[in-house]
C-alpha cells in the first residue's frame, strides 16, 4: 500500500515586487491557510516518510508555514520537474519516487496537481471527493491517494482511491471562495 498526499502551495502573492515567477512568495492568506493545513494535519495524525516539492519560492514558503502549525519540520527532496509540471509529468515523478517509503507528501502547482488527481482517480459517478477537485483544487489544499500497488513505478492512470481532502475553507470559513482574489 502507498498513500500519496498532494499538497497544492499557500495562496501566492501577485503584488509582490518579484522577477519571475518562480519568486512569487505567498501572502498573508496563504500564511494563515498553510499554518491551519498543518495544525489540522498533526492533529489527525498524519505522517509522512518522504516529502517532495517544488523548489519554487511559494512551496518552499508554504512548506515551511505548514511545518510551524504541523510541529515537526520535515525536510523535503526539491525537484525541479515538478515547478509548474503537467499532471503527466507529475506522474513521472511519482513512479520515480523510492520503493521504500510509502507515504509521501508532494507541494506543488496547479493546474498540474488537478490534473494528476483527475488522471489517477476513476471517474465514477457520486464520487464527492473527485468532483470537488474537479470543481477546484484551491490553494494549500490537500488530497490523499491511496494505491494497492508495492512499488511506485506501478502507480498509473485510474489505479488510485480518493481517500480524503482538506481545504483551508473547510477549517475557517472565511479562508472560502468568498475571498477568492488573483492569485490562486
Amino acid at each position: 500500500m502507498k498513500t500519496l498526499t498532494l499538497f497544492r502551495h499557500a495562496k501566492s502573492g501577485w503584488d509582490a515586487p518579484v522577477d519571475r515567477d518562480f519568486d512569487r512568495p505567498i501572502n498573508a492568506r496563504g500564511t494563515k491557510g498553510a499554518r491551519l493545513i498543518g495544525k489540522y494535519l498533526a492533529s489527525k495524525g498524519w505522517r509522512f516518510d518522504y516529502v517532495i516539492s517544488s523548489p519554487a519560492v511559494r512551496c518552499t514558503e508554504t512548506l515551511d508555514v505548514l511545518w510551524e502549525g504541523y510541529g515537526e519540520i520535515l525536510h523535503p527532496n526539491w525537484d525541479r520537474r515538478i515547478y509548474l509540471a503537467s499532471g503527466a509529468t507529475l506522474l513521472d515523478v511519482v513512479q520515480d519516487l523510492p520503493d521504500s517509503v510509502s507515504s509521501v507528501l508532494m507541494c506543488g502547482h496547479n493546474p498540474g496537481l488537478e490534473d494528476l488527481i483527475l488522471m489517477l482517480v476513476p471517474d465514477q459517478k457520486g464520487d464527492a471527493l473527485r468532483d470537488a477537485v474537479e470543481d477546484k483544487f484551491p490553494t494549500a489544499a490537500v488530497a490523499e491517494l491511496q494505491f494497492d500497488i508495492d512499488h511506485w513505478a506501478d502507480a498509473n492512470t485510474n489505479k488510485a482511491r480518493f481517500t480524503r481532502l482538506i481545504r483551508p475553507r473547510d477549517l475557517d470559513p472565511n479562508l472560502g471562495p468568498a475571498m477568492d482574489r488573483p492569485g490562486d
